[in-house]
Parts: C-alpha cells; structure tokens; sequence
C-alpha cells in the first residue's frame, strides 16, 4: 500500500513516536491527522514543530465520541482513510505493593483505558472508515497499526499495569486481523524496546548510558525516526499481517 493520495491518522501525534510517525507519513506523500490531548497540541503548535502535510486534531482516544469525530474530519477531507497509528499511551510505574501502600487499582484501571481501551476505540472508528472506502487492485483497503512494547512479555517491576495493557494490544492482533480480513484491512502491532522519547528526557545521562548499555546491539536507545521507518515498511508491505514486530536490539528486560 502506497500513503500517496490517501489520509493516515496517528494518535499520539503531537510528540515522540506519534510525532515521528506523522513526519515520516506525511514525507511519503500522506496527509496526516495528528491527534493528542488539547494540551499536548497547544505545546506542539506553539513550538511550531508541526511537519508539512501534517494536521493537530486535539482528541481524547479514551472518547469514542471524540475519536468518532477525529475519523470524521480525516474523510471529510475527501481522501480515503487508508493508514491508522496508534501510539498514544501512558506507562506510569507502581509496584503491587510498596512503602507508599497497596497499588491505586484506578491507576491500573486507568493504564489499561489509555494503552488498551483507547487503541480499540480507534480500530473500530477507523476500520469503519476504512471499510466504507473503494478497495485498491489487491482488494485492499487500509492498515492499521498499533503499539505495544516489549514490556508485554518482559515486564518489570513496577510494571504491572503497563505490561498488562501492552500484551493486551498485542494478545489483539490476530483475532483483529482475521475480523477485518474480509474488509481488506490489515493489523500489524509493533512492540519497541527502549525508544529515546520526551519520556527520558528528565533522566540522566548516567541512567541513559545504563539504559544504552543493555541492548545487546546496537548498544545505543532506539530513535523514534526508526519506529516511524518501521511503521513505513508495514504500510508498504502488503503481506504483513496479524504479527506483533519486536523492535528492540535484542533486548529482554531484565526484572528491574
């Protein structure tokens, strides 16, 4: 599938893998939908990082309403809605138990509607999108793909909620692409290591050097510009479906 001509939404686009995501969309010929959280386009825009051929949609994905809406504005633009990223998350760490107390379960409920819930929320709107739309020679009408991270099988401590959420995403991916199969649309999860994201910007250089230092090979943090190539070739690749991509270096997490 070629992005030419066609219109491709990103969550979590206004920054770190989203925001790469959306460039290197948008630099394939795409016009992208970048949606996030009102504040976090407000701190995009006013940077003026926006990429050419790249549109801020302040969207809440844990909203069905508000991503129903989002979807609406990428068809109304009259391009057929061919791509959909979902790289909105969030990955606060808590252990079960701790000096602090017993783990917030409205915390852990509110990981799994962020990471799991709010992903879903935007496979439905956008496979309906999809759907509704002309198929190419091959039948074939969109691709979807979604985040989960190597956590969803080497969780640490802490990352009880996160993990959970993650294996969820990626525990979807084949019954999601054997549903949409008769639509033409394809799902494929990617599941990255350790990625040098607005995230570890307040570690440092020390703990990111440690980081760096456990990667088999290349011995250095993953880049958001190598998601987004990734997420490229999966577009591009015609044959990739139902299949969870660990991009980590060789990565397995060590328990903390």
């Amino acid at each position: 599938m070629q992005c030419t001509g066609s219109a491709a939404l990103v969550t979590g686009g206004a920054s770190g893998l989203g925001a790469a995501t959306a460039r290197t969309l948008a630099a394939r010929g795409a016009r992208v939908f970048a949606l996030d959280l009102p504040a976090g386009v407000e701190t995009a825009t006013a940077a003026g990082g926006v990429a050419d051929g790249v549109t801020l949609v302040p969207a809440d994905v844990t909203d069905p309403l508000q991503v129903r809406a989002a979807v609406e504005q990428v068809t109304a633009s009259g391009l057929p809605l061919r791509v959909a990223v979902n790289c909105a998350g969030i990955a606060p760490g808590a252990r079960v138990l701790s000096r602090s107390g017993p783990h917030d379960v409205d915390l852990f409920r509110r990981v799994v509607e962020v990471n799991l819930v709010g992903t879903f929320a935007v496979v439905v709107a956008a496979a309906e999108a999809m759907a509704a739309a002309e198929p190419g020679a091959d039948g074939q009408r969109g691709v979807i793909v979604n985040t989960a991270s190597v956590a969803a099988f080497d969780g640490q401590i802490g990352q009880a909620a996160y993990s959970a959420s993650k294996a969820a995403v990626a525990g979807m991916t084949l019954p999601l692409a054997r549903d949409l199969a008769s639509s033409g649309i394809r799902v494929v999860t990617i599941a990255p290591g350790i990625v040098d994201t607005p995230l570890l910007a307040g570690v440092d250089e020390d703990f990111r050097a440690g980081l760096a230092a456990s990667v088999p090979f290349p011995k250095r943090l993953c880049r958001p510009d190598e998601f987004a190539q990734l997420v490229a070739m999966v577009v591009e690749h015609d044959y990739l479906n139902g299949e969870t991509i660990r991009m980590d270096g060789a990565l397995r997490m060590a328990p903390r």
